[in-house]
């Protein structure tokens, strides 16, 4: 599904990885909310995936979250990772992440069933700071950002399997963002199937949060 996925999407004639609105809007937000495409090789991928099921299999699809985000999903916090893992988080945190900027620990997994979506919201400023990045593994998305003032300002990143994302400053705040759901999970006019989809989340911590603090758990 994987490697089906991104070859898929890499067909798609001259549509680039991220839409909006507007040509301005697409400026303002170019280093804000970005999309790296292939950011893992297929072996990191697999590897990243096989390390996150054993703990994901444990638990059992939801369908109401506790803020009413996500439907059709399970979620695990991750601390100890192999030593493969490791380098590819170091990666994203030296990608994603500032200098200043300390990561929380432990590592948010999100595992989507193939109808699951995730409704729009803004992440609370409790449970994280500036930066979120994301690792997509298994499945292509759709991810929809709009912002919560102007609803005709928006944006749409075409998440590839292996891809990474990061939403920082004026995206992580201003806009919500959302995964599609299967049926309404299109780039432009080019239909994105949806399937399982999981996802490694690296979050900076709150403002004003010392590193040896925890958010409360979300």
């Amino acid at each position: 599904m994987a490697g089906g996925g991104r070859l898929a999407l890499r067909a798609l004639p001259g549509s680039g990885w991220v839409r909006g609105s507007g040509s301005a809007l697409l400026s303002r937000l170019k280093d804000v909310a970005v999309v790296r495409p292939g950011f893992l090789s297929k072996d990191e991928e697999a590897t990243m995936s096989r390390e996150v099921e054993p703990e994901l299999r444990r638990r059992r699809y939801q369908y109401d979250h506790w803020d009413a985000a996500i439907h059709g999903f399970r979620e695990t916090e991750k601390s100890r990772w192999s030593e493969a893992s490791q380098a590819i988080l170091q990666r994203v945190q030296e990608a994603a992440f500032g200098p200043g900027q300390t990561l929380l620990s432990p590592i948010h997994v999100l595992d989507l069933e193939p109808q699951g979506y995730i409704k729009p919201h803004v992440d609370s400023v409790k449970f994280c700071g500036a930066t979120i990045a994301g690792l997509s593994l298994l499945s292509p998305s759709v991810m929809r950002l709009v912002h919560t003032q102007e609803p005709g300002q928006w944006l749409e990143l075409l998440l590839e399997p292996g891809s990474l994302y990061i939403l920082r400053d004026s995206a992580r705040y201003d806009f919500s963002h959302e995964i599609l759901r299967d049926e309404e999970s299109f780039f432009g006019e080019h239909r994105v199937p949806r399937g399982r989809r999981i996802s490694v989340i690296c979050r900076s911590i709150p403002e004003g949060m010392g590193p040896g603090q925890l958010p409360p758990a979300c």
